[in-house]
């Protein structure tokens, strides 16, 4: 079984598209065990002499989804945290609203069956926000990660701009997701590869 580890940021469009590549694979049958690394934008934006986000969550647009989505990913079953993962992206990207709502958050939360409450215990007591800022802190230090979506296997890291969503094509996710991690294993060297244009 094929391990890698991908990092989120729900606030990222790229890291939707890289998200339901991986997530529609997944859902039928890919034999991939797959780690959901959470990283924080606002942290990684934080300028040097500059207060950490971690210190000042509130003042972060995207870090209380990020927290929900490692609760979900940690406590509940992984069909279960891959409906909420997606939702949590359809949230600020196909229905434009906040990610900082806690009601939004909890009706995401309650439609896929979740207990809000367990989960904003987990929030409010710091549980939540300490596993962040460990595994993004993690990613910086072992894998100089520095955005969203990277893919990560074993020592290997890259940064990787999807820009199409599968919808329901299970073969254009396993092959895009694949396509990916045989560069990273066998394509050491090739640092950059990025076309000049987009097809519209």
């Amino acid at each position: 079984m094929t391990e890698f580890g991908i990092t989120f940021d729900y606030r990222c469009p790229f890291a939707r598209n890289a998200a339901e590549h991986v997530l529609t694979a997944l859902e039928a049958g890919a034999p991939w065990d797959v780690h959901f690394v959470p990283f924080s934008l606002g942290q990684a934006h934080v300028e040097d002499g500059q207060t950490d986000i971690w210190d000042r969550p509130d003042d972060d647009s995207g870090l209380l989804a990020l927290q929900v989505g490692v609760v979900v990913r940690d406590t509940a079953d992984a069909a279960t945290f891959r409906a909420v993962h997606r939702a949590l992206f359809a949230l600020r990207h196909d229905r434009g609203q906040s990610l900082k709502d806690r009601a939004l958050l909890t009706e995401v939360l309650v439609e896929h069956g979740v207990d809000a409450g367990a989960v904003f215990e987990a929030i409010d007591d710091g549980r939540a926000l300490k596993t962040v800022k460990a595994e993004h802190e993690a990613s910086v230090r072992d894998h100089d990660v520095w955005g969203v979506p990277t893919f990560i296997v074993g020592d290997e890291a890259a940064f990787v701009r999807l820009m199409d969503r599968p919808a329901d094509d299970v073969e254009l996710a396993t092959q895009s997701v694949a396509r990916v991690l045989t560069l990273l294993a066998e394509a050491p060297t090739l640092n950059e590869f990025k076309h000049t244009s987009i097809p519209r």
